[in-house]
Order: C-alpha cells, then sequence, then structure tokens
C-alpha cells in the first residue's frame, strides 16, 4: 500500500464526491472531463479503495424514504475489547458506518434496517453478543450538511 496520493489521485478523489453522472458509463464520463482512459479510472477508483483511501464507494440512501428506518447507536467500549466488539458491531449487515471517538461513548455506528422495529432488534442482538448496552439517538430533526472531504 502507497501511504502517499499523487495529485490525479487528489483530483480524483474529489469528484467522485461529487454526484456521479447517471449513465450506463459514469467513469467513461469522468475519464474524459481528466483526459484519460476510462479503465484507468476504473482501476485507480478500486486501488484507493483498496488502500483504504477511500473507505467506501456507493450510493447512499435514504432509508426513510425507501419505507425504512436508521439510527444512530453508541457505545461504552472498554479499551481493551475495542477491535472484538467493532468486529462483531460491523457483521451485522445493518451497520451502515462505525467510528470510534475520543469519549467514554467511543463507539457510533448508523444501524439502517427496513424497520423501525428491525433496528431494536438488531441493537438487542448486539448488547446479547458483546454483553454492552447500545444507546439509541434517533433522528428528531434533519440536517443536510453536504459532507465532503478535500483530499
Amino acid at each position: 500500500m502507497s501511504d502517499t496520493l499523487s495529485n490525479l489521485d487528489r483530483r480524483l478523489i474529489n469528484r467522485l464526491q461529487d454526484d456521479l453522472p447517471l449513465t450506463s458509463r459514469p467513469f467513461a464520463e469522468i475519464a474524459e472531463e481528466f483526459g484519460l482512459e476510462e479503465q484507468e479510472v476504473v482501476d485507480r477508483t478500486r486501488r484507493l479503495r483498496d488502500d483504504g483511501f477511500l473507505t467506501r464507494f456507493g450510493p447512499f440512501f435514504d432509508a426513510e424514504a425507501l419505507g425504512g428506518a436508521f439510527c444512530l447507536c453508541a457505545m461504552a467500549v472498554p479499551e481493551d475489547r475495542f477491535e472484538e466488539v467493532l468486529t462483531k458491531v460491523n457483521a451485522h449487515s445493518e451497520v451502515a458506518h462505525n467510528y470510534e471517538r475520543d469519549h467514554r461513548l467511543n463507539m457510533w455506528f448508523v444501524l439502517a434496517t427496513e424497520s423501525q422495529k428491525d433496528i431494536a432488534g438488531t441493537a438487542a442482538v448486539i448488547e446479547q453478543e458483546t454483553g454492552l448496552q447500545v444507546l439509541l439517538f434517533p433522528k428528531e430533526r434533519e440536517f443536510f450538511i453536504g459532507f465532503r472531504v478535500n483530499a
């Protein structure tokens, strides 16, 4: 794994955070913008993901708009068990993403499920598997912040 990014890699990461063209070959359009071949854009994107520069590449769906539910969750995980608990939590397909925080509640993740009832059920399973309480923080109000990180 390389620990540095080329200027081209940085430009590509920044471009991939914008809307992808809604065409049958979005990478071809991006390649044209960059003066590259389509396969190079695909290969670079795959390498950036495999090397950990992109932690996730794919669409974000609004679970509620699709009839489902989501909830922000937090846990207080003993430091010596963090990796073990992380592995157990992330094994659930309902876990959309998971972050470590420097706080008593040091593990934060989002559950996305088909129903609100499934949120509580998945949290209960995680509690059973880990022996730790899962705190649920359901959305009260929605904010659109347009999160973007410049590479």
